[in-house]
């Protein structure tokens, strides 16, 4: 590796590093924010079950049971809903985080490419270099 390859190896490597790290807090974010929006599910759905199941003829003291009852878990849906929206906007933050990450991660490797491409053409000069001058000197004058 050149020498300027080489000097940009421990940059290249905590790049990558934060790439990984960012790609992680990534994963851990969506599936945050899946589990949000399952138990959101399930919330609903018992809200509809629990709709769906009253009977016909109730005291009022149990339909105002009943009434209270949904409007706790209205409260419940509406904190839920919250909770999805907030983890949807961290989710927006960690993807961001990690698509710089990326990019520099990318950038840096660029670099070190070309830095080697440029060490191989120079290689390839002071071969040929050396080639013609052998050949120069085997030749009779």
């Amino acid at each position: 590796m050149s020498s300027r390859a080489k000097q940009l190896e421990p940059a290249v490597e905590q790049a990558r590093q934060r790439s990984e790290d960012a790609l992680a807090q990534l994963a851990a974010q969506q599936q945050a924010l899946a589990r949000a929006e399952h138990q959101l599910g399930e919330l609903r759905r018992y809200r509809m079950e629990y709709a769906a199941s009253a009977d016909g003829v109730q005291s009022v003291t149990a339909l105002l049971n009943r009434q209270q009852f949904v409007e706790r878990i209205d409260r419940a849906i509406a904190q839920q809903e919250a909770e999805v929206a907030r983890h949807g906007r961290q989710l927006a933050q960690v993807r961001n985080h990690w698509r710089q990450a990326h990019a520099r991660e990318s950038a840096l490797d660029s670099v070190v490419a070309q830095h080697l491409e440029h060490e191989r053409r120079a290689a390839d000069r002071h071969e040929q270099a050396e080639i013609d001058e052998r050949m120069q000197h085997r030749r009779p004058r």
